[in-house]
C-alpha cells in the first residue's frame, strides 16, 4: 500500500523522501491561476524515480459550468493539465467536481462533464487519468452527494473516468465514513486516489479544513479503516509540518 504527500512544487522528490513517501501529488502550475504549465524543472529527477506521481489541476477549474468564461478555459485547462501530467510520468489528474450557480440546472452541469470527454475522445482522449475529486460544500455541486456522483457517472463512467475520495470534504459534506469506500465503488466502480484528511470542523460542516491525521475532529482510526478497505495509493493533504508523522503513523497502523 502507497502511503506520501501532497508536497512542494518545486522539488518534490526531496519533498517525499523528506516524509518517507512513497507515492507525491503536487501542482505543476498556480493553484489560483490559469497560466498553462510550464515543464518542470526536475522532470528529469521524477521520471527517474521510483515515486509514483499524482498532479493536482488548479482550483479554479470549474468544468460543469454554465457560464462560458469559466467552463472553456476549464476545459482547456484540464487539457493542458493532462499533457503537462504526462511528461512527469503522472498515474493521474485530480480535477475538483464543479458546480453550477443557484437556480441552474445541475443537469447542464453533468452534461458540461460528458461533454469534456466527448471532445478528448475525439483527439485520442487524455493523456492521463482525470480523477474526479469529490468537494465539501454547495448546493449546485456535482460531487458533493452520493446520489450527484451517481448522475454523474452515469455521463462519465463510460470513458474511463477515475475517482479521488477525499476524506475531509467526504465528512464536511455529512458522509459517514463508515463503509464509504464501498459506497463509492458501488457507484463509480473504482477509487483510483484516497486524499487521507482529517477535519478542523465538524460533521456535516461543508467547509474544507485539513487537519493532521491525529489532530482533527475525525477519529483516527476511522480513518485507519477508511485507508485500509480503499485499495488505493494513500496522499495526506495536511499541514507540511505534520506529514512525516502522518505517513509513519498510518504506516504502523496499516501494517498492523
Amino acid at each position: 500500500m502507497q502511503i506520501g504527500a501532497h508536497v512542494r512544487d518545486e522539488d518534490p522528490i526531496p519533498a517525499a523522501q523528506e516524509r518517507d513517501a512513497e507515492v507525491v501529488q503536487f501542482f505543476l502550475s498556480d493553484p489560483q491561476g490559469w497560466k498553462a504549465p510550464k515543464p518542470h524543472p526536475s522532470t528529469e529527477q521524477i521520471l527517474a524515480s521510483d515515486i509514483d506521481v499524482f498532479i493536482h489541476s488548479p482550483y479554479l477549474i470549474n468544468v460543469a459550468s454554465l457560464n462560458n468564461r469559466i467552463r472553456i478555459p476549464s476545459r482547456k485547462q484540464v487539457q493542458q493539465q493532462a499533457a503537462a501530467a504526462a511528461k512527469v510520468g503522472a498515474k493521474g489528474l485530480v480535477v475538483h467536481g464543479g458546480h453550477v450557480r443557484k437556480d441552474e440546472d445541475p443537469a447542464e452541469g453533468l452534461a458540461n462533464w460528458r461533454k469534456l470527454f466527448e471532445r478528448q475522445q475525439e483527439q485520442g482522449g487524455f493523456e492521463v487519468p482525470i480523477l474526479i475529486e469529490n468537494t465539501a460544500g454547495g448546493d449546485g455541486a456535482m460531487t458533493k452527494d452520493l446520489d450527484m456522483i451517481a448522475r454523474l457517472w452515469d455521463q462519465v463512467g463510460e470513458f474511463g473516468a477515475g475517482f479521488c475520495l477525499d476524506t475531509c470534504h467526504a465528512f464536511a459534506a455529512g458522509w459517514e465514513l463508515d463503509g464509504v469506500c464501498e459506497r463509492v465503488r458501488a457507484i463509480t466502480g473504482r477509487i483510483d486516489l484516497l486524499h487521507l484528511n482529517n477535519s478542523r470542523d465538524e460533521f456535516g460542516s461543508t467547509r474544507d479544513r485539513h487537519a493532521p491525521v491525529e489532530g482533527g475532529t475525525i477519529a483516527p482510526d476511522v480513518l485507519v479503516a477508511v485507508a485500509a478497505t480503499a485499495q488505493a495509493p494513500i496522499v495526506v493533504e495536511t499541514p507540511a509540518d505534520s506529514q512525516a508523522a502522518d505517513v509513519a503513523y498510518l504506516r504502523e497502523h496499516l501494517s498492523a
